[in-house]
């Protein structure tokens, strides 16, 4: 009933909210992509997407359709695998950033493994330096992680924007020390605060030090300091403090996809179209478990 072309369309339109930006990823022409469009639409008997001149937006069956469309697709790619002996087989050894990890990217590396399920996925979470290190060291084939823009080894997936994060209401005195949270060990989020409040001349003290990302989000929940975060990460009950309170400028960080040279490429490249198609943005939920290294096999 639903031609994988169209489903495949629709996809790309939904992720990209965008119908050049869908063309663009796919190679097709605009007038192509709303063309499959329009005959999913009839298919369905239903409309799946709003749009007007300036935005693209999907309609509640669009939402549904969504769904049901990344399930035929990875049924329909993972038969085609099957059944032409092409399926991917071995060990695929991905590492991510904690905060990362706690985002979309589960429901994509669910959606990977379903698509090719005689891959073993083994997963590791933990701070970007570390994964780093495991990268050089041939213990991992591929990392997700953030980097100073300018700097980066690998595949941009996204430019994101550094920012202070509190409790709602956070009042700072401009004569006392700001209470940071930071990890334990040196990080791109940590250098970065000091670096900034240095450069405006603030004081600061370290009032948690903590190993992870839901260490960091437990002790600004209970309102022990401010921390510096990914603005597309915020969690709903905590907010990123306003200009008013007067703390300098973080910057961006690129999020990136960094391979192992010495890796297969096949997987590597598989895993790095899957993030980068999806584009990992979202906020986790205050209740997000915490992420360890893991195996996903």
């Amino acid at each position: 009933m639903f031609d994988p072309l169209h489903l495949r369309t629709f996809l790309a339109v939904a992720e990209t909210l965008s119908f050049t930006g869908a063309a663009a990823r796919l190679g097709i022409s605009q007038p192509t992509v709303s063309q499959h469009i329009r005959r999913l639409e009839e298919s369905a008997g239903r409309q799946l997407l709003s749009r007007d001149t300036r935005t693209v937006t999907l309609t509640d069956n669009g939402q549904a359709m969504a769904g049901f469309a990344r399930s035929i697709l990875a049924a329909h790619d993972e038969a085609i695998s099957y059944f032409t002996g092409s399926a991917m087989q071995g060990r695929l050894r991905f590492g991510a950033a904690d905060d990362l990890a706690i985002a979309q990217l589960p429901r994509v590396l669910r959606d990977f493994r379903q698509l090719h399920p005689r891959l073993n996925l083994e997963l590791t979470v933990t701070q970007t330096a570390a994964l780093q290190r495991r990268l050089a060291a041939n213990q991992l084939d591929l990392i997700f992680i953030k980097e100073p823009p300018g700097q980066t080894e690998g595949r941009l997936v996204r430019r994101d924007r550094l920012v202070w994060i509190g409790l709602p209401g956070t009042q700072l005195s401009p004569d006392e020390p700001i209470p940071l949270i930071t990890y334990a060990t040196q990080s791109l989020s940590r250098a970065t605060a000091v670096r900034v409040l240095s450069d405006a001349g603030r004081s600061w003290r370290v009032t948690c030090k903590t190993l992870e990302v839901n260490g960091v989000l437990a002790a600004v929940r209970a309102g022990i300091g401010i921390a510096v975060f990914p603005s597309s990460l915020i969690p709903a009950d905590v907010e990123a403090l306003p200009a008013s309170l007067g703390l300098p400028e973080l910057g961006d960080i690129d999020i990136t996809l960094v391979a192992n040279p010495r890796s297969p490429r096949k997987p590597v490249e598989a895993l790095t179209d899957a993030i980068v198609g999806r584009r990992i943005r979202a906020h986790p939920s205050p209740a997000a478990g915490s992420p360890a290294a893991a195996a996903a096999g």
